[in-house]
C-alpha cells in the first residue's frame, strides 16, 4: 500500500468532509471511487471545459493589450464604413 497526502484549503476540505459523510463514505474512499473510476474508463471522470466567457482567456487579454499599446502609441488606421465595405469585396 501508498500512502498519499493532499493539501486542501481547510474550508474546502471542511465541506468535502460533510458531502462524503452524507454520502456514507469518508474521504479515502471518495478518492478510492474516483481513482477506480479514472483507470477504468481510461479518462478524468468529470469534463473540463474552458471558461463560459471566453472573453477573459489569456489569448484574448494579450490581443487588447498589444491593440492598446498600439492605440496608445498613435499607430492607428482609420477607415470609413465605405472604405470597409470596398475592402470586403476586393
Amino acid at each position: 500500500m501508498t500512502t498519499v497526502s493532499l493539501r486542501f484549503d481547510d474550508e474546502m476540505k471542511k465541506q468535502l468532509d460533510e458531502m462524503c459523510a452524507e454520502m456514507g463514505m469518508n474521504l479515502t474512499t471518495f478518492f478510492m471511487i474516483y481513482a477506480k473510476k479514472a483507470l477504468r474508463d481510461r479518462k478524468i471522470p468529470f469534463d473540463i471545459a474552458a471558461p463560459t466567457e471566453p472573453f477573459y482567456s489569456e489569448a484574448n487579454m494579450a490581443q487588447i493589450r498589444k491593440a492598446d499599446e498600439q492605440v496608445r502609441a498613435g499607430n492607428v488606421v482609420v477607415k470609413t464604413m465605405e472604405e470597409l465595405e470596398a475592402m470586403e469585396v476586393d
